[in-house]
């Protein structure tokens, strides 16, 4: 039997040479050294680079992505006040309901501010089964639309991902049971704004790879794990499937498609779909990360982008703003749990911004008064 030879001392040196630099690599504590968990870090950037907040819009705009549910004529005023500030003309409230609930929702809105909401329906998928569903919940649009006010139809998220028959089976967002309602949209000739799944990386693992790992440590119920919802990809493809079946329809494509990430394929979708249109809603920090190939993109797609915000939280619009209107370098968004990354400007020209903030609105979603937008 042959036994390996001891290695030699010249071996031996040349092995400790070659592993020097891997040991010194490796971390040591170091006594007494402050450590912080990565929650906590949030250093204050050193750079100075010109640039300042944007408090109001440079044109008026039009929200296309807000929720307003229960208000009195006194709080509602309270809206209308920092909408005012801010250059904000006129707010699409998404959350209207149906039937009784909406009209009283729309009455109030008039009479504190007549023509400065506008008002979108929504449907219940809970009786679905029922074969008449698809007819009922159409006609129920149609009587939202002629006589509650509605000027579109919103679609939450938990169709496609959570909402469920009486079987238990998931309703896709392209099950043919909905057929007649999105039929029935395209000829009322109002708009569907309709969110579908989530941003991409919620469905990803949650690991060291996932760039919203502290938005999903800090809200572990938005993590979309693969055990229990179905994946980005098949959510995209049932809705984009509803988008070619329904070329009479338009549809309000939210938050960017999800697909703020990947534009170069949001804007391969944009030219198969001209029944699709899309809004900013949560994701300016998309955008804002890339800003000479998303200045490209909003000049390319001027009349296929809208304004929209999503959460009411008035101070939080001038990072659209500032985005949108500005050449500002380096400046940081408005949460660290959505985007650790710093914002860039796109610095959009203004025949460009106009048709963001109020032109590609008043288009797409009917009975918007245009006296508001002066040319």
């Amino acid at each position: 039997m042959n036994h390996p030879l001891p290695p030699s001392p010249i071996r031996l040196a040349l092995l400790a040479v070659a592993t020097m630099p891997l040991l010194l690599a490796q971390p040591r504590p170091v006594e007494g050294r402050a450590t912080m968990s990565f929650e906590e870090y949030n250093p204050v950037s050193m750079l100075k680079v010109p640039g300042q907040e944007i408090t109001r819009a440079k044109f008026p705009f039009i929200d296309v992505h807000n929720h307003q549910r229960r208000h009195t004529e006194s709080s509602l005023a309270g809206v209308v006040r920092e909408m005012d500030a801010m250059n904000m003309a006129v707010m699409v409230n998404l959350s209207g309901g149906s039937g009784t609930a909406l009209r009283e929702h729309a009455a109030l809105m008039e009479k504190v501010a007549p023509g400065r909401f506008v008002i979108f329906a929504n449907i219940n998928f809970d009786g679905i089964d029922d074969p008449e569903w698809g007819a009922r919940t159409a006609a129920q649009l149609e009587r939202d639309v002629k006589e509650g006010g509605a000027r579109g139809l919103k679609v939450f998220k938990n169709l496609g991902m959570t909402q469920r028959d009486k079987q238990g089976k998931r309703v896709p967002t392209n099950d043919p049971r909905i057929d007649p309602v999105w039929a029935k949209a395209g000829e009322l000739g109002i708009p569907v704004l309709i969110h579908t799944a989530e941003p991409a990386a919620f469905f990803l693992p949650l690991d060291k790879n996932n760039e919203r790992w502290l938005e999903l440590t800090m809200y572990p119920t938005r993590a979309r794990p693969a055990d229990r919802y179905p994946s980005f990809e098949t959510l995209m493809a049932e809705q984009h499937a509803v988008f070619r079946k329904h070329r009479n329809t338009t549809f309000i494509n939210a938050h960017l498609g999800w697909y703020g990430h990947d534009l170069a394929q949001l804007g391969r979708l944009m030219d198969e779909m001209p029944n699709m249109v899309t809004e900013l809603g949560a994701v300016i920090y998309e955008p804002a990360r890339q800003p000479r190939f998303a200045r490209q993109f909003f000049i390319k797609y001027q009349d296929r982008i809208l304004m929209g915000k999503d959460s009411w939280v008035p101070d939080e619009y001038r990072t659209y703003f500032r985005v949108l209107e500005s050449a500002d370098e380096y400046f940081p968004y408005h949460k660290k749990y959505h985007a650790y990354w710093r914002m860039y400007g796109l610095d959009l020209p203004d025949e460009v911004l106009k048709k963001v903030y109020h032109e590609n609105a008043l288009r797409v979603i009917p009975g918007i008064d245009r006296a508001r937008f002066p040319r």
